[in-house]
């Protein structure tokens, strides 16, 4: 509330209890933002040709926790409808869904991009700067990781989505995201069923936590949900983030 009305961005890379709390509480900072970013959410339908991931037995799914829902929203799908059913709110709003972050996959070399970054010899110290840093090691290792959890799990092989990354590029670089040409949507959520584990019978038909949208007439405002990115801006933009790292 102390910085100046609409200048501020708020990201929401998890459940979303707490933004919806937030504006339950106050609504009066819906005019007060100048957007809000989430990454959450799964469209499914062929929204976009990114790979969405398979499970052994289940067959083609769009869903990351069961096989119609993103865990986000899943974990709260009463909060996340709160949001995009106030009009205020959801037009500041952008979502970023599983849709656009399968399509920001940390390949083999981009992976070894983060890790060595586009750096150069300091010739004026003699100091080796492509020497990976303590933080890009650790990132890489991460990487490493997931790629291996993405592959097993989900059988993408090419590496893992990075999803929160594209939700905070959304509040400062909006350009990077293709909308169609200033594509809007009403958006709705699921809430009925129950929350089951993953595995459990029901949870290969309990469509609970589903994100559904209805585009708008163009104009109309709604929600943005881009359906590309410009992965390599994007890449740059989290190589030079980890270059200015402290004592990295």
């Amino acid at each position: 509330m102390k910085e100046r009305p609409q200048t501020v961005w708020l990201v929401a890379t998890g459940a979303l209890t707490n933004i919806a709390l937030l504006f339950a509480v106050h609504p009066d900072l819906v005019n007060h933002i100048k957007g809000l970013s989430i990454m959450g959410g799964a469209i499914g339908g062929g929204f976009t040709d990114a790979p969405m991931g398979k499970i052994g037995g289940e067959g083609e799914r769009f869903g990351n926790w069961t096989p119609f829902a993103e865990f986000n929203i899943y974990c709260d799908p009463e909060a996340a409808a709160s949001i995009f059913s106030n009009a205020d709110l959801a037009e500041k709003t952008t979502l970023i869904p599983l849709d656009l972050t399968h399509q920001f996959l940390a390949t083999a070399s981009i992976r070894n991009m983060l890790l060595h970054g586009h750096r150069r010899k300091d010739t004026t110290n003699s100091v080796e700067i492509n020497k990976p840093s303590r933080v890009r090691r650790l990132f890489q290792e991460i990487l490493v990781y997931f790629a291996q959890t993405y592959k097993d799990v989900f059988g993408l092989v090419e590496g893992p989505p990075l999803h929160d990354p594209l939700a905070v590029a959304a509040a400062f670089a909006p350009n990077v995201f293709d909308d169609l040409d200033g594509e809007r949507f009403s958006v709705s959520v699921v809430t009925d069923g129950q929350h089951v584990s993953q595995g459990h019978p029901e949870s290969q038909t309990n469509q609970c936590g589903r994100t559904v949208i209805t585009k708008l007439d163009h104009g109309e405002p709604g929600v943005r949900i881009p359906r590309a990115v410009a992965a390599d801006v994007v890449w740059h933009f989290l190589d030079m983030s980890l270059d200015r790292v402290p004592n990295g």
